[in-house]
């Protein structure tokens, strides 16, 4: 989807980076060549997604909130222009999850961030549809660790380069969960706090 307009902003995503910041990547040799693949990462800070299409070598789809309510109004226009695949907060999204499932489904990349906002500077505990995905589709999932991007825009306005900062993990999974009800949300939980577990080994 949306060819163009996501290769010119993969393309200003890694310009922007290197020119405002001192961008520095590790474990490239972990990148996968190829879907099906969940990015999962930690989200301290509203630009989090930019990251994860710099690094990326493949097309992908993300999962993300409704509303951005922790983000500026003059950035709405780049997910918006991109196109994603919309969870209401507080809420199930079965459309999305459908979706999501589906891009995996057929091989795709699908990035998402476990914890659901970014309005917090310590790892919190996710919510449950990452390890949903991971369950329903059975795609490997890849870690990727994000440091320094909050320090930004406080740099700059000192006229400093911050140094940003993502350690991509090696791929684990796939997941599987048998059980029926609690049994099955006690599945589902011991995978999103591994999934957790690997973006903590990485920040």
């Amino acid at each position: 989807r949306r060819r163009v307009s996501r290769f010119l902003l993969t393309r200003l995503a890694r310009v922007v980076l290197h020119t405002l910041s001192d961008f520095q990547v590790i474990g490239r040799e972990n990148l996968p060549e190829k879907g099906p693949l969940l990015l999962v990462g930690n989200h301290f800070h509203f630009g989090d997604p930019v990251i994860a299409v710099a690094i990326a070598q493949w097309p992908m789809e993300f999962l993300g909130g409704f509303q951005f309510v922790d983000g500026p109004t003059w950035i709405h226009w780049i997910p918006s222009t991109w196109g994603f695949y919309k969870v209401r907060r507080g809420n199930a999204s079965k459309d999305a999850l459908r979706a999501g499932t589906a891009v995996l489904q057929q091989n795709g990349v699908l990035g998402i961030f476990p914890e659901g906002g970014s309005w917090a500077s310590v790892l919190r505990p996710p919510r449950p549809g990452t390890a949903y995905l991971a369950v329903r589709s059975g795609a490997p999932i890849l870690p990727i660790g994000i440091d320094g991007l909050v320090n930004l825009f406080p740099s700059l306005r000192r006229r400093q380069r911050a140094t940003v900062t993502v350690r991509i993990g090696r791929p684990f999974g796939p997941f599987q969960a048998n059980g029926r009800g609690r049994q099955r949300r006690e599945q589902l939980n011991a995978i999103s706090d591994e999934i957790m577990r690997q973006i903590a080994n990485l920040i």
